[in-house]
């Protein structure tokens, strides 16, 4: 059954499909959240799940410090410290006629807005120190700002990539003969590339997602992907 487009809801079926950010899409409805410009596979990025190009993509900024065992580590060890502190002071001052104060409502307030000036102190300090000498740039974790990587940018359009292995004999002449429907371009140095239209020789499956063959114009001989191709 074929799915419909993330974007107008119509069926799209396998020749227009782009599969991308967990949704499938029409190839003239894969654009630009912002300004509508035709994005492909290869220079779009994903925020929240929707495609942008690089000039509207969305800023981020990182104001939060993530509660990781380390910082919770750390922030129970300035606590017991504080304590420490406190009772070696309370101890000093025992029998010099200090009276005790009543820890009062304004007092608790009071009390309340010093920690969080202190939490937000010990949060800058913490993103000072992550960041070094090198930058504001450094120490942030590259987001699935959905940047993607170059595996992102050869994965076939109806599917998602699936790992590849080369197969032990090269197949013989007996292989089954394939025509190109897509261009694809080599990302790894056991795929081959080829052009819409090329016809594939002695090929060889090796999975569900990918195959073994020659291409006949180039006489490459390597790894490609199953659905860019059809039998002949």
């Amino acid at each position: 059954m074929n799915p419909n487009c993330a974007r107008c809801g119509k069926i799209v079926y396998p020749t227009e499909k782009v599969n991308c950010l967990d949704k499938f899409w029409h190839k003239a409805c894969f654009h630009c959240e912002t300004c509508k410009m035709t994005l492909n596979m290869k220079n779009y990025k994903g925020y929240e799940k929707k495609p942008y190009c690089n000039a509207h993509y969305p800023k981020q900024s990182f104001t939060m410090v993530a509660d990781t065992p380390e910082n919770l580590r750390l922030k129970q060890q300035s606590e017991l410290q504080s304590q420490v502190r406190y009772k070696e002071e309370f101890e000093k001052n025992k029998g010099k006629g200090f009276s005790v104060v009543a820890d009062t409502p304004e007092l608790q307030r009071i009390k309340k807005t010093q920690d969080q000036i202190s939490n937000i102190k010990y949060h800058e300090e913490f993103e000072k120190s992550r960041m070094g000498p090198g930058g504001a740039g450094e120490g942030l974790e590259p987001d699935r700002r959905d940047t993607q990587d170059s595996s992102s940018y050869r994965r076939p359009p109806e599917q998602q990539p699936q790992p590849h292995h080369t197969p032990t004999s090269t197949p013989g002449g007996c292989g089954k003969r394939y025509r190109a429907v897509y261009d694809y371009s080599a990302a790894d140095e056991d795929e081959v590339s080829f052009q819409d239209g090329d016809t594939i020789v002695n090929v060889q499956q090796i999975d569900d997602g990918w195959m073994y063959g020659t291409v006949e114009r180039t006489g490459d001989t390597g790894m490609l992907p199953a659905n860019y191709v059809e039998a002949i």
